[in-house]
């Protein structure tokens, strides 16, 4: 669909999927967009109305030059769903998205049906670390980080098997706005939802990778320790779990989402 107008700001939203089906929507990492998804379209969309979005900062989506919160994130989910006439969704955030999902779902979980949390956390410090990184490419732009950023994002086996995946990923990534990406790493510097979580109450399934640098496996271990009745899976990935295990990531949130 074209890039809509929700509350004066634009942002760019694609759907995929029976206009009948249940809605399942999607929301990216830092520094991607909407196509960090493709590799599960193709088969989610066969049994859920696919909306996924390019958040806040990133994409063809609005990115003005100033500080973001996590709840201004949320808020946009809560704005586009409301755009769409969409009262409820299942949800599904990787890394930034799952910060995203762990608000919504403490703070408007009638919105939600079940919630999958992937290769996130719920604080993520230090202030020194997001505020380098803001300085970072407010000064020099996102070329500055992309090495290092995509060293995180994947493991080293991966990076040289599948060379197409990670210059894909590099150019989403310099192609994202360096205020964009900055706005978003003030939203994660000030976020801590780890007492919050403990309210939750929607079905979640939390996602690790087991050599995610990123966001550790403890992390994700501890989310789903404080979520009551959370499930967890574990898969021999990095940060970016849905693109390095793309058929075991969309196999458990099938599996999830269905039962």
């Amino acid at each position: 669909m074209p890039i809509e107008t929700i509350r004066g700001e634009s942002f760019n939203i694609e759907i995929d999927g029976p206009a009948d089906a249940p809605v399942l929507m999607l929301s990216n990492s830092l520094g991607t967009n909407l196509s960090m998804w493709d590799p599960q379209i193709p088969e989610w969309s066969k049994h859920f109305r696919v909306v996924r979005y390019d958040s806040r900062g990133h994409g063809k989506s609005t990115a003005p030059d100033r500080p973001y919160s996590i709840s201004e994130l949320g808020s946009d989910a809560i704005a586009i769903m409301d755009h769409l006439g969409l009262d409820k969704v299942h949800w599904c955030g990787l890394s930034k998205g799952g910060m995203v999902g762990q608000w919504l779902a403490t703070h408007a979980r009638k919105r939600l049906n079940r919630v999958v949390l992937a290769n996130t956390g719920s604080r993520m410090g230090p202030p020194e670390l997001w505020n380098g990184r803001i300085r970072n490419v407010r000064a020099n732009g996102m070329a500055a980080i992309v090495q290092q950023t995509l060293e995180r994002w994947f493991s080293p086996g991966f990076r040289e098997r599948d060379k197409d995946t990670i210059a894909k990923v590099s150019e989403m990534l310099a192609a994202t706005p360096a205020l964009g990406y900055a706005g978003c790493c003030a939203a994660i510097r000030d976020m801590d939802q780890r007492e919050a979580i403990a309210s939750v109450t929607n079905p979640v399934l939390v996602i690790v990778g087991k050599v995610d640098p990123a966001t550790p496996p403890a992390a994700g271990k501890l989310m789903a320790e404080t979520i009551h009745g959370a499930d967890l899976v574990e898969l021999d990935a990095a940060h970016l779990s849905n693109l390095e295990q793309p058929e075991a990531f969309g196999k458990a949130v099938l599996d999830f989402l269905n039962g």
